[in-house]
């Protein structure tokens, strides 16, 4: 052997085995994972779109599958079902995948991996993975294309100034590594079982949200109604609910004022904008926060600050999502031109059962008609106090704030124990998949 050959092999040698940070006890001692590209291990291709697509869509029984991106859940694992079906004549313009393929999208969130239930034809919006080699479990390889190295090289790869996108090159050219078929297999039921633990919280809390919408639409009284159809039993006899508007309440209602950016900071005062808004709960959602820090002698007229029991609603952009000001938010904090509040004198009404009241179905379609100009141009403060208020007696608006928000708990204890199990099964993955990094490294 020759001093070049033995330098060769003492470098391969040298060069440490392929293995994850966590490994099942029965392949713990087995050999490192083979390593190579998914290219190597499927067939790489792309959809096809036919071409105007509306002169090939049909509804006969004749019709094929043709599936779009909007038809899939981005957080699904399986493809089931497409909306739309295409002529037979498409086929010679698009491509036919069968169930137990893999497809990911191309381009937007691209690199999203699903497995296919069902023969579809697929558009150029994505890539398929045919043929996959026998040596690679197909539910193994669906996990390794959506572990976060995977992921990090689409991102690292995908090629446009604008909107970035991938190609069936780039993703021949992923690199995959992996164990023998029994390792492969007892990794896919793993991440399997937590995905399924998953799937069961994420219809526990679409459930909730959905006793939570019927629930609204009997608490508060229907068109033309003046009570609701479910009254807690001390109020049965209460009599009908007072109909008035916002503004008949004379409540002080302002927005924020612009100019804010120069007092952008890192830390400071809590600085509330739309992002902060959201449709499933009147409570305010600080996980993305700007801060601002004012100095000494900055103008009042910027400083719009929240008080306890505010009401807010966002007038311009997606216009009437409602927000409301407890404990929870720090004080001092502000809101810019897009966000007015709304605030009763102490005692007058409870503002947590005014923000359920604007943020029910109702109320939903009142700021929807309000606001269908065909124009951004947003809503007017006039336009806010013009907004109809139905008003049962003081303690049964708290009564039924208090059920809202026991409900509104409930919802955000059990998201976040969804959100937890997502967290769970990241570190997971980042685990039981090797970083051909750390080995090069």
């Amino acid at each position: 052997m020759s001093s070049k050959t033995k330098t060769t092999a003492t470098k391969e040698e040298a060069k440490p085995a392929l293995v994850p940070k966590l490994r099942f006890p029965e392949f713990r001692d087995a050999e490192g994972w083979d390593s190579g590209i998914l290219g190597s291990l499927s067939e790489v291709v792309r959809g096809g779109s036919p071409r105007p697509i509306d002169g090939f869509l049909t509804t006969a029984a004749d019709g094929l599958n043709w599936l779009k991106i909007g038809d899939v859940d981005k957080d699904a694992k399986y493809v089931t079902r497409t909306a739309e079906k295409v002529r037979p004549e498409a086929l010679s313009k698009t491509r036919v995948v069968n169930p137990g393929d893999l497809i990911l999208s191309n381009s937007m969130s691209f690199g999203r991996p699903y497995i296919l239930q069902i023969k579809t034809c697929i558009h150029d919006g994505w890539i398929a993975i045919t043929h996959i080699a026998k040596k690679a479990d197909r539910d193994f390889l669906y996990y390794s294309i959506s572990a976060p190295s995977s992921q990090s090289y689409f991102v690292d790869n995908a090629a446009g100034s604008g909107v970035q996108n991938l190609n069936a090159d780039i993703i021949k050219a992923l690199p995959v590594s992996f164990p023998t078929p029994a390792e492969q297999q007892k990794i896919a039921e793993c991440l399997s079982s937590v995905d399924e633990l998953m799937a069961a919280q994420a219809r526990k809390v679409d459930a909730l949200k959905t006793h939570k919408k019927g629930l609204m639409q009997q608490l508060f009284p229907r068109e033309g109604e003046t009570q609701p159809r479910l009254r807690f039993p001390e109020f049965q006899n209460a009599g009908e609910w007072e109909v008035t508007t916002i503004g008949d309440l004379e409540p002080f209602v302002t927005s924020g004022s612009r100019g804010w950016a120069p007092f952008y900071a890192e830390q400071g005062e809590l600085f509330v904008r739309i992002t902060n808004l959201w449709r499933d709960s009147i409570y305010l959602d600080l996980t993305d926060c700007k801060f601002v820090q004012l100095p000494p002698g900055a103008n009042e007229g910027v400083r719009t600050q929240l008080k306890k029991h505010d009401v807010l609603i966002s007038i311009t952009a997606d216009i009437g999502i409602i927000g409301y000001v407890d404990e929870s938010v720090p004080s001092p904090a502000y809101i810019n031109q897009h966000i007015a509040l709304v605030r009763f004198d102490e005692g007058q009404l409870c503002g947590k059962y005014v923000a359920y009241f604007l943020a029910s179905e109702k109320s939903q379609r009142l700021f929807r008609a309000s606001t269908d100009t065909g124009t951004k141009a947003g809503m007017s403060l006039i336009g806010i106090q013009k907004i109809e208020l139905m008003l049962p007696g003081l303690p049964e608006q708290e009564r039924i704030a208090s059920c809202l928000s026991s409900l509104d708990a409930l919802i955000t204890a059990e998201t976040q124990k969804l959100e937890a199990l997502k967290t769970h099964k990241k570190g997971l993955m980042q685990q039981l998949f090797p970083s051909p990094e750390e080995v090069e490294a």
